[in-house]
């Protein structure tokens, strides 16, 4: 039990580190975190990771705080919009990358 922790920590804490880097320079419209969040699904569909690299790095790389601040400093219809396309857009990125893996022959 230990060990997973200590894995799925370090995976989260290199994820989130790798966020903090790629967002350095970005724009800070908002549409970046829905990208990055949709990449990470995508990610986590296509290559079907374990403990370290799922839940870890793309579980710290991704992050739903982001997304409740953003709907947290709007508006109520501004905050179900933001919930809205955060739900479809990673719904849809992880489908996409398990259908990619499932065309190229990955393993289920």
């Amino acid at each position: 039990m230990w060990k997973e922790a200590l894995l799925v920590g370090l995976g989260a804490a290199l994820g989130a580190a790798t966020r903090h880097l790629l967002l350095l320079g970005a724009p800070t419209g908002g549409a970046e975190t829905h990208l990055l969040n949709a990449a990470a699904c995508f990610a986590m569909g296509f290559f079907a990771p374990g403990k370290f690299w799922g839940m870890g790095f793309l579980g710290g790389f991704s992050t739903l705080s982001a997304i409740t601040l953003a709907a947290a400093q709007s508006s109520a219809g501004g905050a179900l919009a933001a919930l809205a396309v955060s739900f479809t857009t990673c719904i849809a990125g992880w489908y996409a990358g398990d259908a990619a893996r499932h065309a190229i022959g990955g393993r289920r």
